[in-house]
């Protein structure tokens, strides 16, 4: 996100701000009339179609210069015609029609003059709240309520269309154009970057706009919502009135003057939230430290990044049609696996830098077809892991600049700007980063393998987290995480978060389950869904409103099934840790060696019940260490067991016959009750996936 390119911006009157006009309009072209296209033939039914008749010449002519072109570019940027065909398809139906674009540059257009008519207020206390009429609520959780500083409203300094839509990389069903309002300078001060002080005089701007554009008939709905899930970050959601009401949802973000903040102030290392005003008291006289805030530091310096994210992609992508195929196949690949949704979303931003670092690092030419582009990154997302070695867009060699490790200790995933700043990944978990790397693993896999299905399996497919995971297990109600974090100690995560003790505990439930599933677990991947837009004269929505968090497992088959947890030794210094971490079912056991060991037994007598002992082992430890009860845990895994249990009982009946061979009796298998048998089989797994699937889909 960021400014359009120099060139894509007019110059409006001194009343009027600086507005991105699209730089996407341009002449339709007329496609070429085919002489091989069937037509109607006379005597034929009206509307039917006939094969052309062509002479023999004809049939057998030499290509033309383009045709030629065309099958040596397939040749080598494609695995075959089908391919091309299909990825051809697939652009046409998710890219934007001009037709469309026009109507959303008029929309566009008399937005930003609606916003420009707004009035402004007098001055005030940021805790003096009372001028705001009863139809409007402020979309943020105030707490603590008392912070200093004033706030007053008055027209940006400057509106700017950025993202996707300028870039040519929004796909379809859903079109959001993002435009971002530069606050002017008289409204803020030098410290309020403290103590959230910025994102209140945020909110209250949005609050005041949407009070005056909810009167305004253009609008056919007025609401707030998260920008990518953040709630510290709200955004206006503007739709047209009438017929035009699904046809685009335009965003409104509020953000600083460009070089306002000063980036010293935001490193990760740096604290702006003051434990005094967040905690209402002081540390300990200890002489301790502030705790940093790294993701607080993060979400301010995003607003401050808008433009100059825009110059970085636009100069990058420019003219390059594959370079931008190559992004729209990208964020195709990312909603069907459900990868960008919510905070911490691998989002289709991130994906367009990561095109652009390539770009950069010369892995990726701007001569390359989308399909090449998808490669290309799905290759380096496979190879590449940025929670061990981050990557950096920043080509500066300043020796003020924080390094690559002092990123590593603040984020899981590290993926710099080019100001070396700001974390582009600040957000995305390990558990989400390893996902998009297994999920890039598989569809290199897919397509090294050339399947004729491969391209509707990649790009054609759903694939949900109960159709990618063996078990799933959904964590609700949410306020029990509220417990977990006092349970943890994550007062400074908290802090961090801006009170969101769903983000807060996140990391550390993820890491205790890793770390007690062991070699059990090949991946553990979580899905947060998204929060929902709410009406203007509504209260924002709570951390718990989300309803449940659920956690995906991907099972080893290898040590499934082991009942055993073996600890140290008895006298080894690791043996007290072994007992804390599982506290009552750990015990001393004498093993066949003579060695006395730390050690942990589940309960299974069957192949069904060990095939869930991690359902006993996340009860176990939630309960344990995070103060979640069983009740609260929802596990789905093993429902297929008694059906598989009852056909190998029914086959053991009826899978035989006794025939004569030779005048004696012998039994042999009865081979079309076995086949019956499979049928049966598969037709009762395919309605227990779809039962499951349809009971736990959030």
């Amino acid at each position: 996100m960021g400014p359009a390119p120099a060139g894509a911006q007019h110059r409006g009157t001194a009343e009027e701000p600086e507005m991105m006009e699209s730089a996407l309009e341009g002449p339709v072209k007329e496609g070429k009339r085919d002489s091989s296209k069937k037509r109607p033939v006379a005597g034929s039914p009206v509307g039917l179609l006939q094969p052309v008749k062509l002479s023999r010449a004809e049939l057998y002519k030499e290509p033309t210069n383009e045709e030629l072109n065309r099958l040596r570019e397939t040749e080598s940027l494609f695995h075959s015609s089908l391919l091309r065909l299909q990825v051809e398809e697939l652009l046409k139906e998710v890219r934007l029609s001009e037709k469309k674009k026009e109507r959303i540059d008029a929309f566009l257009r008399e937005v930003n003059q609606r916003i420009m008519r707004v009035p402004p207020t007098s001055e005030t206390e940021l805790t003096d709240q009372s001028w705001l009429p009863d139809g409007v609520r402020v979309p943020l959780h105030q707490v603590p309520y008392t912070v200093k500083g004033c706030f007053r409203f008055l027209a940006p300094a400057q509106v700017t269309v950025v993202g996707s839509y300028l870039l040519g990389t929004c796909i379809r069903p859903d079109i959001n154009v993002d435009m971002a309002l530069t606050m002017p300078r008289e409204i803020l001060q030098d410290k309020d970057g403290l103590n959230q002080r910025y994102f209140r005089k945020r909110a209250l701007y949005l609050a005041h706009l949407a009070h005056h554009l909810a009167q305004d008939p253009l609008f056919g709905s007025v609401h707030f919502s998260y920008t990518s899930g953040c709630h510290l970050k709200p955004s206006l959601l503007l739709r047209p009135h009438g017929k035009d009401k699904h046809l685009v949802t335009v965003r409104l973000h509020p953000c600083p003057p460009r070089e306002f903040f000063r980036l010293c102030r935001l490193l990760p290392s740096k604290n702006n939230v003051r434990s005094a005003w967040y905690r209402g008291q002081s540390l300990s006289g200890d002489g301790s430290p502030e705790p940093p805030t790294p993701h607080y530091n993060t979400w301010v310096l995003q607003d401050t990044a808008l433009e100059s994210h825009m110059q970085l992609l636009s100069t990058m992508l420019g003219t390059a049609s594959g370079l931008k195929d190559g992004v729209a196949l990208l964020k195709v690949w990312l909603r069907q696996r459900e990868l960008d949704k919510g905070l911490g979303g691998f989002s289709g931003f991130i994906v367009s830098m990561l095109v652009a670092f390539l770009v950069s690092t010369r892995k990726i030419h701007t001569t390359m077809s989308g399909y090449q582009v998808l490669r290309s990154i799905l290759q380096f997302l496979a190879t590449t892991d940025l929670t061990v070695n981050g990557i950096s867009l920043c080509s500066s060699s300043d020796p003020s600049l924080p390094a690559l490790a002092d990123f590593h200790q603040a984020f899981p995933v590290v993926f710099l700007d080019p100001s070396g700043h700001l974390n582009l990944c600040a957000d995305v978990t390990a558990s989400t980063y390893r996902q998009v790397q297994h999920e890039a693993q598989l569809s290199m896999a897919l397509l090294d393998s050339r399947a004729d299905d491969g391209f509707q399996l990649l790009l054609m497919t759903p694939k949900p987290m109960i159709r990618a995971f063996d078990h799933i297990l959904h964590l609700c109600p949410l306020s029990r995480l509220q417990a977990a974090c006092h349970r943890l100690k994550l007062w400074p995560e908290l802090q961090d978060h801006g009170g969101d003790y769903v983000s807060a505990a996140l990391g550390p439930l993820t890491t205790l389950l890793e770390q007690g599933l062991g070699s059990r677990l090949h991946l553990l991947a979580h899905s947060r869904p998204p929060v929902s837009e709410w009406d203007i004269s509504q209260d924002p929505p709570k951390h718990r409103d989300s309803r449940v968090l659920t956690l995906g497992l991907l099972l080893r088959p290898e040590g499934l099934t082991s009942v055993l947890e073996l600890g140290p030794e008895a006298d080894q210094p690791e043996a007290a840790a072994f007992r804390q971490f599982w506290g009552s079912r750990s015990e001393l056991r004498r093993f066949q060696d003579g060695a006395i060991r730390e050690a942990v037994v589940w309960e299974a007598a069957s192949l069904a019940q060990k095939r869930l002992i991690p359902h006993q082992v996340v009860t176990h430890l939630l309960a344990l260490h995070a103060d979640i009860p069983d009740t609260c845990v929802h596990y789905t895994g093993g429902f297929l067991d008694a059906l598989i249990q009852g056909l190998k009982e029914a086959s053991n009946a009826k899978g035989r016959m006794v025939v004569s061979q030779g005048g004696e009796l012998v039994m042999v298998p009865n081979v079309e009750a076995i086949l019956e048998d499979f049928a049966i089989l598969g037709e009762g797994l395919v309605q227990a996936v779809e039962a499951r699937s349809e009971r736990w889909t959030v």
